[in-house]
């Protein structure tokens, strides 16, 4: 006879959200089209209206959150010279994980055709204490295409007194551009994140981290966002390498990161999808 332990958990594993989003767009006669498109589980998208050339797509997560266990895949192609914009309904929350569950896991592939463009957009991802997640970001980049990818955690909702201490976080992140790896890295933050986060080498006591990447990149466009810098309200870091250019964030809460990486998006020219603005 199992105990009521290995009951609770196996009902807990049995119970877990699963999702996948699989499509590609097209251009036909400079209109960009959505082509096949796969759901399954948990995981949505939708296509609101047409924006001008362009296409716009928003990313519903039905279970309403993100626990220990869960899985999700996202899979997206832009063929060539199509203009595809995705980001999400809301915030996405990623809650306590049992000691006994897994993490959650979140992998997303991204291939980007020759003159096509490509903007990840989402909202926050906010980490409840004891959450649990990896995720990973497999990206690849024709030479002649364009990447707009703009990542926020927020470690706690600090606006309602709370904070993450104990959990991890995993996320993998691997580009190439034509065939060749011009960017990996993987952040690992696990344990004791609440005073991890408070060390002045790591976030100095902020709530809220931040990145974007900008594919072309180059010391024109660094220079064009270091002149707003007077305006931000935490810490932007921004550089170019490789072909593309990346700004870093750090700020005590998501407000302040938020309304950063705006101005900077300022600079860049790139068009806000609606949801930023509700």
């Amino acid at each position: 006879m199992r105990s009521d332990v290995s009951v609770t958990s196996g009902v807990f594993e049995a119970n877990r959200a699963r999702g996948a989003v699989r499509f590609d767009v097209h251009a036909r006669d400079g209109v960009t089209r959505r082509g096949v498109l796969h759901e399954s589980g948990s995981l949505r998208v939708r296509f609101p209206s047409p924006e001008g050339e362009g296409l716009s797509g928003v990313f519903v997560n039905t279970a309403g959150g993100v626990a220990g266990g869960d899985s999700f895949e996202i899979d997206i192609a832009a063929g060539e010279r199509s203009r595809l914009t995705l980001t999400t309904a809301a915030a996405e929350k990623v809650y306590r994980a049992p000691a006994a569950a897994a993490a959650a896991q979140l992998n997303i592939s991204l291939k980007i055709a020759a003159g096509a463009h490509l903007g990840w957009l989402p909202q926050e991802t906010i980490l409840f204490d004891r959450a649990r997640v990896h995720r990973r970001f497999d990206i690849e980049l024709d030479d002649a295409a364009s990447l707009l990818l703009c990542e926020i955690v927020v470690f706690g909702r600090t606006a309602m007194g709370e904070r993450m201490e104990q959990g991890e976080f995993i996320d993998r992140w691997r580009l190439r551009r034509g065939g060749r790896l011009v960017f990996a890295e993987t952040v690992r933050l696990d344990g004791n994140i609440g005073a991890k986060l408070g060390r002045s080498a790591v976030a100095k006591g902020g709530a809220a981290i931040g990145t974007t990447l900008i594919v072309p990149g180059d010391e024109a466009l660094v220079e064009r966002i270091r002149e707003a810098s007077e305006s931000f309200a935490g810490e932007v870091g921004i550089s170019a390498w490789n072909g593309f250019a990346m700004a870093r964030f750090c700020a005590q809460d998501a407000a302040r990161l938020r309304a950063d990486m705006m101005a900077v998006l300022a600079r860049t020219g790139a068009a806000l999808p609606r949801l930023w603005l509700n």
